[in-house]
């Protein structure tokens, strides 16, 4: 944490001004701290918009079961019927009367279970589909969060290694005034250095775009500067392909969102079929009359007759046995998709581990040993700049290759987890 002291006895136009200079400095440290993946996930998953969208929808699915569960409104019919049309009869005729009638209309018997039903299915493929996107947007935070670590460290790299262009260039101008060399030794030092500058802009404009993405996901300001990646440790993928695919059938929230509407899309058959049975609407009235006249009261029943079901009943099975045998194959397509995206990653995080290895191991330290060799070779007079620029250019490629594979390897791991349920690591 940083303090600023401030003297009590201090001048105020002084102590104004040390005051703008510690909450600058205190500002500029917030941005320079580190940037952590697991707090960036978790900003993530309380801001990002996306998600806000998803969850109301979950709830606003929620509120449609006691809906599709309940009974329809009840009728009230009031109306006056008169025996002329030149006067009011009422007390006066024994067809002048007041009429109200309450009326109930219930389904047949089932019915209102399975929109039950059907509705709890929606809702609970909404949830999955809610979980699903929690963890795409956890591999997406996690993927750019390495490809900006990549960024940064090949901005390293680069930094690093214009410092040797620069000994070269030194050793050539040294050569040079001594007569042991031409000009253009120095000439292509010099433009191997502007070409890793140039290297630099880039990545730095890439940088800025990477963080743009972050915020947009995390849920910020798209224009908030973000710090600089911590150092990552390398991830473990200790299960085996097939223990990860099986892993990712049991825990997939799209598996269970196909699932969910499989049972909605069962639920909607047996809707169908339902409807060749007719509701039934009971009717409870009561016709005051006046005068001398008593009251009268009727209780009626009546229902609707599905005599077109050709026409409507039929065509209504058929749709929804086509739709449920549509989400099943969505099922078997959803399963496919996941197999082959955790093959593929599976095979790009073998593929990154064994590369790194071989640049980590064999690679950077045989080619920084040819380029020292190199180096020396040439300030002897014994190899020309050419050899030396080469040597050096493969040494910064197999460096920005290593962290290249690491990056991919990560991301590749996340985008597994994003099927398994497995946090990122």
């Amino acid at each position: 944490m940083q303090v600023c002291i401030i003297g009590r006895n201090s001048p105020r136009p002084l102590k104004i001004f040390l005051y703008l200079i510690c909450l600058l400095s205190i500002s500029s440290s917030a941005f320079a701290e580190e940037l952590d993946l697991q707090l960036l996930i978790d900003e993530a998953l309380r801001n990002n918009r996306e998600m806000l969208a998803a969850q109301s929808r979950v709830g606003a699915y929620t509120y449609r079961i006691p809906q599709a569960g309940s009974l329809p409104d009840p009728m009230f019919t009031f109306g006056y019927q008169n025996d002329t049309l030149s006067s009011y009869t009422y007390g006066q005729s024994p067809d002048s009367k007041w009429m109200f009638e309450l009326s109930q209309t219930f389904p047949f018997a089932g019915k209102r279970g399975l929109r039950e039903d059907m509705a709890k299915a929606d809702a609970e493929s909404q949830k999955a589909a809610y979980e699903a996107l929690q963890r795409r947007v956890i591999s997406k935070v996690s993927e750019n969060y390495y490809d900006l670590f990549f960024a940064y460290k090949s901005l390293d790299i680069i930094g690093d290694r214009k410092a040797l262009f620069s000994s070269m260039e030194e050793a050539a101008l040294a050569r040079y005034s001594s007569g042991m060399a031409s000009q253009q030794d120095a000439i292509m030092a010099q433009a191997e250095k502007y070409m890793l500058q140039e290297k630099e802009e880039m990545l730095r404009q890439k940088i800025q775009t990477l963080e743009g993405m972050l915020n947009l996901f995390v849920g910020r300001d798209t224009s908030l500067p973000l710090g600089r990646p911590s150092a990552s440790r390398e991830a473990r993928l200790d299960e085996t392909l097939g223990e990860l695919v099986k892993k990712a059938y049991d825990r997939s929230p799209e598996i269970r969102a196909k699932e969910k509407m499989i049972a909605g899309a069962e639920a909607k058959v047996n809707m169908s079929k339902k409807e060749y049975f007719p509701d039934v609407t009971l009717n409870a009235g009561t016709d005051q009359r006046g005068g001398d006249y008593t009251n009268m009261y009727k209780l009626t029943a009546s229902v609707n007759l599905p005599v077109f079901f050709s026409t409507r009943q039929e065509p209504a099975v058929k749709e929804a046995q086509a739709q449920l045998l549509e989400t099943k194959h969505e099922l078997e397509a959803t399963k496919l998709m996941i197999s082959s995206s955790i093959r593929e990653n599976f095979a790009m995080a073998a593929s990154a581990q064994r590369l790194m290895a071989l640049y980590r191991n064999a690679l950077i330290p045989k080619s920084t040993q040819d380029y020292q060799a190199a180096l020396t070779a040439y300030s002897n007079g014994k190899a020309d700049a050419l050899t030396v620029v080469t040597r050096l250019k493969a040494l910064i490629e197999f460096e920005v290759l290593y962290w290249n594979q690491f990056s991919e390897r990560q991301k590749a791991i996340a985008r597994i987890g994003a099927y398994t349920g497995d946090p990122a690591q």
